[in-house]
């Protein structure tokens, strides 16, 4: 049957207009503009405005915005922009422009076919966006840390450190048990001010980093003077800071802008720019980070979001950013203008400003922090000598940023995964015929059709990340590009080519501690567990249901919160375990500053997390036992212990073992203990495995690939505990039998 001509004509009329409207609609027409943010509270109020104003005056275009949690935001970014899901422009602190700007993912402000006039900008935020001799976003306001004091215990701010070191000695002499100042002395954020006000860094005039300079052990050893002289408490947490400073425990703190909201109404609170080192005469200086509105270069609409960066960026937007968000802006014509007041607050921030060093943007920094906070937590806990220290720190940081492995031909590596592949299909094909070829397949249709959901969810939610994290190992990330290195990766790791057995930082010595923490752990927990269950049990405990409820909890809270608290229980000023120990009359235990004592906060935190499961499953073992069976061992005359040994223990094995086996898995791979209670403390010694991998994937570079090569080998190594122990339980099952 042919279609009528006139059908054919109307319907290519129709295609005709409806493309040349197409043609004719603006490029930005019904535009939709994402932008991703970390702000909260007043900051995130006051730019929801500006955006709100922006867009109302421009029916034609839409902006969503989206707030991202801080800790996860530079992750998601950098993940999502690639695949076209992430937003059109964004607002981040400049620290990150270099790592983004080598892989492509934001675009220069100052391309060929614009040159935007940045004048009216304060200096420093101008510098801060400078990378390769581009800018790469427009500057929308900057932080830094500042001194914070207490006006009841300081009557004037010190400007210099020799009057701040005086100033926490009267304090602590007027008032016992508080100190002239507290701050995250351990953090390398926070030590920032007296590294360069010690005439330290970390780069030299070629760009080179080097951090064994003599002026940087110089600032390792005030810090530690602080320490030794009691002026700052020892492992003081953001949240430790915050008590004292509120409490009137602490006469002054470095904080930033961030901390205002945090400050307690009852203290008549002082802000003031950092003193000088009075040993060298030069200013403390500390970071200074920018945040900058930049763009993707994924976006479809690169116009409006250049538009709408430089509009978060410039006039009323920026009076608005200032008087709602109060935020220091970096429009510098705001400063100037005598509509504009500025608290006492943002007046301090702002001069402290004038002496702040701007976070280097470039690539290599973000593997500056891990290696020289370890020197800096080794001067503190008195393992090493200050010079000793950056001379650590700067092999650590030699040893993570190593060239990465040469790139070889994949071709070879094909061939043989084409041969396994072909091997594979051969031996599915063999058991097929084996078993009756296609007519059973077909006759069976109906059993496989009930299989299939399972089995798709099975292939597509474990076998392909499986096999892609796999195939990531054989690749060498950098720069955001991947090069095919083939199992150089894993030579790497085996050969512990870089750094001794003995050292955290080897294989080997991660594994030893790993199998460690995984037997101590797990018979602990079958050790509590199953004594716990025999005592619950007897019908003679009243409540037996009350406190099986309660002995659940451990287990049932997430996990991350336990290690949190526990964490605060093992503070070894503060913590109510050493509180204990005082009360007996023994001296409170450093309890992170050794790895015994690491190591065993570590195992007590996740030995009240573990011993609820295995309780749970042996008194429910436990319930299944015949009470005739254990009555009868008794009226033979048969003691507690052989009946445990002869009826009790052979009736619970079958649900015990099993249990032993999925809890040994878990603690293997249990990383939010270790990452939350030590954090690998001291000097990465009490890593395990898995939160080693973590570390090279996301705190070293972002070396996936060797981080890849790492989970393949853990996954090797329980894969082999798996088949050893399903082999000794097998034989144990011959010999009873």
């Amino acid at each position: 049957m042919t279609r009528p001509r006139g059908w054919t004509f109307w319907g290519l009329g129709f295609l005709t207009v409806i493309s040349i409207l197409a043609w004719s609609t603006p490029a930005d027409a019904e535009t939709e503009l994402r932008l991703w943010h970390s702000y909260r509270g007043a900051e995130r109020d006051a730019l929801e405005q500006v955006v709100s104003n922006w867009a109302s005056s421009r029916p034609e275009t839409t902006v969503e915005t989206l707030a991202v949690p801080h800790e996860a935001y530079a992750r998601k970014l950098t993940a999502s922009i690639p695949r076209g899901q992430g937003p059109d422009l964004f607002i981040h602190a400049h620290d990150r422009l270099g790592d983004w700007a080598d892989s492509g993912l934001i675009a220069p402000i100052d391309g060929e076919d614009q040159t935007p006039n940045l004048d009216p900008f304060l200096p420093f935020t101008r510098e801060a966006l400078r990378y390769d001799g581009q800018t790469w976003g427009w500057p929308l306001a900057f932080k830094s840390i500042a001194l914070f004091y207490n006006r009841d215990l300081v009557d004037e701010p010190p400007e210099t450190t020799d009057e701040m070191i005086a100033i926490g000695r009267r304090v602590a002499e007027r008032r016992p048990e508080t100190y002239g100042l507290a701050y995250q002395v351990d953090s390398f954020y926070y030590h920032a001010p007296w590294l360069f006000g010690c005439g330290g860094g970390f780069f030299t005039s070629k760009g080179e980093v080097e951090l064994d300079r003599s002026e940087n052990a110089r600032s390792l050893a005030f810090a530690d003077s602080l320490q030794t002289k009691g002026i700052v408490p020892e492992e003081p947490t953001y949240a430790v800071v915050k008590k004292l400073f509120n409490g009137g425990q602490a006469a002054m703190t470095l904080q930033g802008p961030w901390f205002l909201g945090s400050v307690d109404d009852s203290i008549d609170l002082g802000i003031a720019p950092l003193p000088t080192v009075s040993e060298t005469g030069e200013r403390a200086r500390p970071f200074l980070t920018v945040d900058a509105a930049i763009v993707s270069t994924r976006t479809e609409y690169p116009g409006t979001a250049r538009r709408l960066a430089r509009h978060l960026a410039t006039g009323e937007a920026a009076r608005t950013r200032l008087r709602v968000g109060r935020q220091l802006v970096a429009l510098a014509s705001i400063y100037e203008d005598d509509d504009v007041e500025l608290s006492s607050e943002l007046r301090a921030f702002r001069q402290q400003a004038e002496y702040a060093r701007p976070m280097p943007n470039a690539p290599i920094m973000r593997s500056v922090p891990e290696p020289f906070a370890r020197a800096l937590r080794s001067t503190l806990r008195g393992d090493l000598t200050p010079q000793r220290a950056v001379e650590r720190a700067q092999r650590d940081f030699e040893t993570v940023t190593r060239p990465p492995p040469a790139r070889q031909d994949p071709t070879g590596y094909l061939i043989e995964l084409g041969v396994l592949l072909t091997a594979a299909i051969g031996w599915v094909v063999y058991r097929v015929r084996r078993r009756g070829g296609m007519a059973a397949l077909r006759d069976a249709k109906t059993a496989y059709g009930y299989v299939a959901p399972g089995a798709v969810a099975l292939v597509v939610l474990v076998f392909v990340p499986f096999l892609v994290g796999t195939a990531v190992a054989f690749f060498a990330h950098e720069g955001g590009e991947f090069t095919f290195v083939g199992l150089s990766n894993f030579l790497s790791i085996l050969a512990s080519a870089d750094y001794p057995v003995t050292d955290p930082l080897s294989f080997y010595f991660t594994l030893a501690v790993t199998v460690m923490w995984t037997v101590l752990n797990v018979a602990l927990h079958v050790a509590i567990g199953l004594a716990v269950a025999l005592v619950l049990r007897n019908t003679w405990i009243k409540g037996r249901g009350m406190w099986r409820m309660l002995l659940i909890v451990p287990w049932a809270v997430p996990n991350y919160i336990t290690a949190l608290i526990w964490k605060g229980m093992f503070h070894t000023q503060f913590g109510a375990i050493n509180g204990l120990l005082e009360w007996l009359g023994l001296e409170p235990v450093p309890w992170f500053s050794n790895f015994w004592t690491a190591f065993a906060a570590n195992v007590t935190t996740n030995t009240w997390l573990g011993f609820p499961f295995m309780m749970v499953v042996s008194l429910g073992a436990l319930q299944a036992i015949p009470e005739e069976l254990e009555e009868a061992a008794r009226m033979d005359g048969a003691g507690w212990w052989t009946r445990f040994r002869h009826v009790v223990w052979p009736q619970i094995k079958p649900a015990l073992v099993p249990a032993i086996i999925l809890g040994s898995v878990w603690t293997f791979n249990m990383f939010n203990i270790i990452y939350l209670v030590s954090e690998g403390a001291p000097g990465g010694s009490t890593e395990i495995l898995i939160s080693e991998a973590y570390k090279w994937a996301f705190s070293r570079q972002e070396q996936y690939g060797y981080a890849a090569a790492y989970a393949t080998l853990i996954f090797m190594v329980l894969v082999a505990y798996s088949g050893l122990t399903e082999r000794f339980t097998g034989r144990l099952e011959d010999i009873e039998q």
